[in-house]
């Protein structure tokens, strides 16, 4: 399998970029250089969106079932590719290879099937009195997308965008960007119309702020940091383009008095490891019932005590690298200022690579910076709470509100996440589902992904009297 890349995609076809840089992708479980892709330029952002606005009228027109089966041969040829992707994950992320597997080949897969079966079977046009209502496509989209899950908010992006009659320009993060090619071959493959599809690699500054700010730009959708989306945000708003913005979290875990508290901190802890902390939805703040806080605590270390870290292609490894060297000192610096009782962290981590041993702390306040920034590292706290009002009130607290858990009766439990603000909650352990909508409150973001709301970010409603 070829890592390096020497061209951009534009048009249906791989051409030069316009620049002469490129940018190093690193292995961050061995420090060494994967390959290098383009750095792409202003330029050849230019080019890239002219291809798209020459598409978009061709592909607009196309009836959306038409676009559906386009979308299920593009799912049969990225399906093909699922060892490839995983792999490759596991070499530019550190994504230990069964999660690699099962999460970041297979979550992109089932959401693409999902789109492809969802355009094939559109919703029938409604009327409204004497009005005939109609959803039509945006125009040209630019996603611009993270490093962390780097194919799933490829996909969820664009096949959303084409299910709906958008024309996409894409920009894969800077750290991780060599997967984001698989996905351009297996629409080559699969015979996606020219210029529907463009792929412009490169770094946030040039290739994203470029992007946003383009004139022939009518929307754009990006996942990532809080500031980068302000600042895309105010781009965007000078010519009135609509954004959809995914932006970070810091999700309470809440474990009720009358929960099955072993199998809540289990799973709780595994949620807030998964990805090695790198997760936008993870569960990081561990709130717990008091009368059951010292045992949680106890299970919480335990539990951490039992992830592996080491070589993702291991299959003894639990945890992986963080991303980069840079990531791993951001999260070494919140432990090293967390003024918090640290119960798990103590582990041996490889000399050579991007890691940080799992880490727990307990008697978090709520207030700190622990409990209220975005780590994005295996950084878990525990916090008691009094009765359902306290948890609630904590749970809240905070500028985000992406997801988020609570273990308890079924009843009780449903009630406290129906007072949460935050766009995804799951009771008792539900499961994920890649057709639900998806999104954040506050500073988590603006809009949906998946599924049906989806495809709505990427559609313009009309309506036409008769």
């Amino acid at each position: 399998m070829t890592l390096s890349r020497d061209r951009i995609y534009l048009g249906g076809a791989w051409t030069a970029s316009s620049g002469s840089e490129t940018i190093p992708v690193e292995n961050p479980a061995t420090e060494e250089i994967l390959g290098h892709v383009p750095a792409g330029t202003a330029e050849d952002v230019d080019r890239a969106v002219a291809a798209a606005r020459a598409a978009f009228p061709g592909w607009a027109d196309t009836p959306m079932a038409e676009r559906g089966a386009v979308l299920g041969k593009l799912h049969e040829a990225l399906a093909a590719r699922a060892g490839d992707i995983a792999r490759t994950v596991g070499l530019e992320l550190g994504t230990p290879l069964k999660v690699a597997k099962a999460v970041q080949a297979g979550l992109p897969l089932a959401v693409l099937r999902g789109y492809a079966d969802l355009a094939v079977q559109p919703v029938p046009e409604e009327t409204i009195g004497n009005s005939l209502i109609v959803h039509e496509p945006v125009g040209v989209v630019g996603a611009i997308t993270p490093w962390n899950y780097p194919l799933h908010q490829v996909v969820a992006k664009v096949s959303a965008a084409l299910a709906a009659g958008c024309t996409v320009v894409l920009k894969p993060s800077e750290l991780t960007p060599l997967v984001a090619y698989l996905l351009i071959d297996a629409a080559d493959e699969a015979g996606l119309p020219p210029g529907v599809l463009n792929l412009v690699p490169g770094t946030g500054p040039v290739v994203g702020a470029a992007i946003a700010g383009h004139p022939d730009v009518d929307m754009v959708s990006f996942t990532g940091s809080t500031a980068t989306g302000r600042a895309i945000t105010h781009a965007a708003a000078d010519r009135i383009a609509r954004v959809a913005l995914e932006l970070g979290g810091k999700s309470a875990n809440v474990i009720l008095d009358d929960a099955d508290l072993t199998k809540a901190v289990k799973v709780g802890v595994g949620n807030a490891f998964l990805n090695s902390g790198q997760t936008c939805t993870a569960w990081t703040r561990m709130l717990v019932h008091r009368s059951h806080y010292d045992t949680a605590v106890e299970l919480a270390a335990a539990a951490a005590s039992a992830y592996t870290t080491g070589d993702p292609f291991d299959e003894g490894t639990r945890l992986g690298p963080l991303v980069s060297a840079a990531q791993r000192e951001r999260v070494r610096g919140f432990i090293a200022r967390a003024g918090a009782r640290q119960v798990a962290g103590d582990a041996a981590v490889p000399d050579k690579g991007y890691f940080v041993a799992p880490t727990v702390f307990a008697d978090v306040d709520p207030a700190s910076e622990l409990a209220q920034e975005e780590v994005f590292g295996p950084v878990l706290s525990i916090i008691p709470f009094d009765d359902d009002d306290h948890a609630v009130e904590i749970a809240n607290n905070s500028k985000y509100g992406l997801a988020g858990g609570v273990w308890g009766s079924p009843d009780r439990a449903l009630a406290v996440a129906r007072r949460m603000r935050t766009g995804a909650v799951d009771v008792n352990g539900g499961s994920f589902n890649p057709v639900a909508p998806f999104g954040g409150y506050k500073q988590s973001g603006i809009g949906r992904e998946l599924g049906a709301y989806g495809l709505s970010e990427f559609q313009q409603t009309k309506a036409i009297q008769r």
